[in-house]
């Protein structure tokens, strides 16, 4: 029977112990350095209320990938899911992602329908009358230059307008990655949220699938779940890696494996032989407060665009349908603690991409730290652990 090890028991690592386990023929271990299972999508309490580091939602665009979730980690559907945006100097809250229809509630509304009239003209201005003769009255109206853009703040102002990028995006966008200019992220494929400006409905993530485990301890089962038959080492720590061997030391003993899947930050496995590759945190800070509910109704959580130290608000029982007459949210200060978010830069990307080509044939890296990609979510480490078992029967 062949070996392999998974180096991390977030979700990605539980995933591709599932996925080795339905292939059959493996004799797999897990190391995790922390005392439990799933990372920060472990289900926590306070005041009865559970709830995870952030709004672990299970958002999808693939059918297969949620009909495999589903049958193992019971989902409920969240269809009419809305997000919210503070404005601190409209004293407003919005939509996000930004509606059409909330333009005529800002005070500024005058000048942003300018700007976007503007962008839209610039844009048909760029174009052939050949290329304009093959668009839509639709796609004429919405035409913008973004597709030049070199940077995010390029990106959000050919998009949107200066007015509404300074509204919702520019602050933010600082605050959450801690920097002083949006100008030096150039690495931003994976932005926005779906849509630039958003029409008719008011829910996130009409275009996808969203939803949230029915159990009350949400993802919990399903870890228990994925390792069954997995050799499951928790507080256990790696204190060298062999990797062109498939070889790492552990507990003072050298173990040696025909596959190795790796779900943490690749600059570990190679000692930072190329630089430490860096990531963006958060502080989580949980509060309950004596009222049935916070946000309104189909609100799940707001962000904060403005000074405020906090990017987010989420409030748990949106997602969970916990019972109570009190609520719990929690406020997402950006730090340093934790590698919860790799950084958008494309140099940090090519450095990551170098790591991961050290690695031998039988070496896999796999979910957001493990791939060195923001935009890798709970559907994504999924999939890669179902492309891995892929390669493997190939």
């Amino acid at each position: 029977m062949k070996k392999a090890l998974i180096i991390g028991g977030g979700f990605a690592g539980c995933a591709a112990a599932h996925q080795l386990k339905l292939l059959g023929g493996w004799d797999v271990t897990l190391v995790e350095s922390a005392p439990y299972l799933g990372a920060g999508v472990r289900t926590k309490y306070m005041g009865g209320h559970p709830y995870t580091l952030g709004p672990r939602h299970f958002l999808t665009p693939w059918n297969h990938v949620y009909e495999y979730l589903n049958k193992y980690c019971p989902l409920r559907r969240c269809a009419e899911h809305e997000f919210s945006t503070y404005v601190e100097r409209d004293q407003a809250f919005y939509s996000y992602p930004i509606h059409a229809d909330d333009f005529s509630k800002m005070p500024d509304s005058a000048k942003i329908n300018q700007e976007l009239k503007d962008l839209n003209l610039e844009a048909l201005a760029l174009m052939s009358p050949e290329q304009i003769a093959k668009l839509s009255p639709e796609e004429k109206r919405k035409a913008n230059k973004a597709a030049l853009a070199t940077n995010f703040e390029e990106y959000w102002i050919y998009s949107i307008g200066k007015s509404l990028y300074s509204k919702f995006v520019d602050t933010y966008s600082k605050k959450m990655w801690m920097i002083d200019d949006n100008k030096t992220i150039d690495d931003f494929a994976w932005s926005p949220k779906g849509v630039t400006i958003k029409e008719g409905a008011r829910a996130a993530w009409d275009r996808a699938i969203s939803a949230y485990p029915i159990a009350p301890n949400g993802y919990d089962d399903y870890f228990d779940i994925a390792t069954v038959g997995t050799t499951v080492l928790l507080n256990t720590k790696i204190t060298h890696f062999d990797i062109q061997n498939k070889t790492v030391v552990f507990n003072n003993e050298k173990h040696q494996y025909d596959v190795i899947v790796n779900t943490i930050s690749p600059d570990l496995l190679f000692d930072y032989c190329y630089g430490e590759l860096p990531y963006r945190g958060r502080d989580l800070i949980p509060i309950v407060l004596p009222v049935e509910f916070a946000l309104p109704e189909n609100v799940y959580f707001t962000y904060y665009s403005s000074d405020e130290k906090y990017t987010r608000v989420t409030e748990y029982k949106k997602f969970t349908q916990h019972k109570s007459d009190s609520t719990l949210i929690t406020l997402e200060i950006p730090s340093l603690n934790g590698k919860y978010y790799p950084m958008p830069f494309k140099a940090e990307k090519a450095k990551a991409d170098q790591y991961i080509n050290l690695m031998p044939d039988g070496v896999f890296s796999i979910g957001r730290a493990g791939a060195y990609i923001y935009g890798v979510d709970i559907d994504d480490t999924i999939d890669h652990a179902m492309k891995v078992v892929e390669q493997l029967k190939a």
